[in-house]
């Protein structure tokens, strides 16, 4: 074992904790009861942005994947997704009322598995949106798709009905990985998808990854990362495995035997950043990758990266409002989720249209100022690696040492580890700490002590 192999093995070791991905502050583990429908439609009056991205959640998919932690339902019960795609636009109708002011930025569909619904389905509900929102010209609107079910002439119609960016749920190339979490597609397939939706112009193609899948090692890491070369998705993610068979029963068909030790996956995780940097990516954040010439990149070089529900995106001034069951708005001081199943968003999608009273909302948080401040620390950290101090003073009209001396205390280990500097002007994460970002923004987070002794969090690596 070489020097720096040791050195990384003693780092990860150390600061390898179970912590939040920190899609945003607070996480969605302090949603509570009593924050409902009037809190969000409140919000949404008062907002001073007039920009809403809009996310929907399609939880259907045809066949369970083990390794999955998403909100979602297994079945082959097509009238299932036609019932829920009209409560969907109900709740459009019903929330339009409060975006006639506003101008729609952006559309995303996730899952589940979005293409579960036919491309009709899926273009009557952009057609929705259309009637009774303000849909911005050239807005972006992108779905996610699960490769093994796109047939001939889907991507075609896709296209027509106004999508033009789309993502793929790749996770590995390798047979034994596919076989291992039940999900098995093949590379030729993938290639086609993509050469097609590139021809008839989508404007971005895209590919998720999982890094500490089952029987994945530096092999199977060289193979994707081979057909990876090949393809070259527009941008790529590439996430760390929650192995959480506790909470998630399909993940009880993975045996630990069969997982990655932390220190290979650490490995892993560096030899395929090393691969996609070479190959002329742009890291952005701590789990996605983009070209050069990608909006994302482009808003990271510029300071405007921004982080929410969906991950990584350079629209920092939209609300972000969120419908289907288990989905998440955020709206100026407002974090909510709808109901969890479909009887109660049914009911309560039913009892408003009746003209009774009901909440889609079924829990939230209403943010303080101290929210927005560690909020504003932990996205410029995990968006920029690199925090100026008067900057957060400017904002927030604080002194930043006094106000987190306690946090600048616990991040001292780290500077003696050289995974992070700290001067008089601000913190500056190494490259050799950009794994760790996880495990430093968790020295910000002051709801985070109540599940120390939990298995609330993954690991970071």
């Amino acid at each position: 074992m070489t020097e720096t192999t040791q050195s990384i093995t003693h780092l990860t070791r150390k600061y390898n904790q179970n912590g939040p991905r920190y899609t945003s502050y607070p996480t969605a583990l302090e949603l509570a009861k009593g924050v409902d429908d009037s809190h969000l439609v409140q919000a949404l009056q008062h907002s001073e942005h007039n920009d809403v991205s809009l996310y929907f959640h399609i939880p259907f998919c045809h066949q369970l994947c083990y390794y999955c932690a998403c909100n979602k339902m297994v079945t082959r019960q097509k009238e299932k997704a036609e019932r829920y795609l009209g409560y969907l636009f109900k709740e459009i109708i019903q929330r339009s009322a409060y975006l006639k002011d506003k101008q729609i930025c952006q559309i995303h569909l996730g899952g589940g598995t979005p293409n579960f619904l036919r491309p009709e389905q899926l273009a009557s509900l952009l057609e929705t949106v259309r009637r009774y929102t303000n849909l911005k010209p050239g807005a972006e609107i992108s779905i996610e798709l699960d490769p093994r079910l796109v047939q001939q002439g889907d991507l075609k119609a896709l296209r027509e009905a106004g999508f033009n960016r789309i993502s793929m749920g790749i996770q590995d190339f390798d047979r034994s990985v596919q076989l291992a979490i039940n999900r098995v597609q093949d590379v030729v397939d993938v290639q086609d998808i993509m050469a097609e939706a590139r021809q008839i112009g989508f404007d971005s193609v895209n590919m998720d990854l999982v890094y500490g899948l089952p029987h994945q090692s530096l092999n199977t890491a060289e193979y994707t990362l081979d057909c990876i070369e090949q393809l070259q998705p527009d941008r790529l993610s590439l996430f760390n495995y929650a192995h959480m068979p506790s909470r998630f029963a399909a993940q009880r068909k993975i045996k630990d035997e069969w997982l990655p030790s932390a220190d290979l996956k650490q490995e892993m995780l560096e030899y395929a950043k090393a691969r996609l940097l070479k190959m002329g990516y742009q890291h952005i954040g701590m789990d996605h990758f983009a070209k050069a010439d990608d909006p994302l990149s482009i808003a990271q070089r510029e300071g405007r990266l921004h982080r929410n529900f969906q991950g990584y995106t350079e629209l920092d001034e939209a609300e972000l409002l969120g419908f289907g069951i288990t989905s998440i708005s955020q709206v100026g001081d407002v974090i909510c989720q709808n109901h969890k199943t479909l009887h109660d968003y049914y009911q309560a999608i039913d009892h408003i249209e009746s003209g009774h009273d009901a909440n889609i909302v079924d829990k939230g948080i209403l943010l303080s100022n101290d929210d927005h401040v560690r909020a504003a620390v932990i996205k410029q950290l995990i968006c920029h690696y690199q925090l100026m101090f008067s900057d957060i003073e400017k904002a927030f009209d604080i002194q930043f040492k006094e106000y987190f001396a306690e946090e600048l205390e616990m991040l001292k280990p780290m500077v003696n580890d050289r995974l992070i500097s700290i001067d008089e002007q601000g913190i500056l994460v190494a490259e050799q700490g950009r794994a760790f970002i996880r495990t430093m923004c968790m020295c910000f987070d002051v709801y985070l002590p109540k599940y120390r002794r939990t298995a609330a969090f993954s690991k970071v690596i």
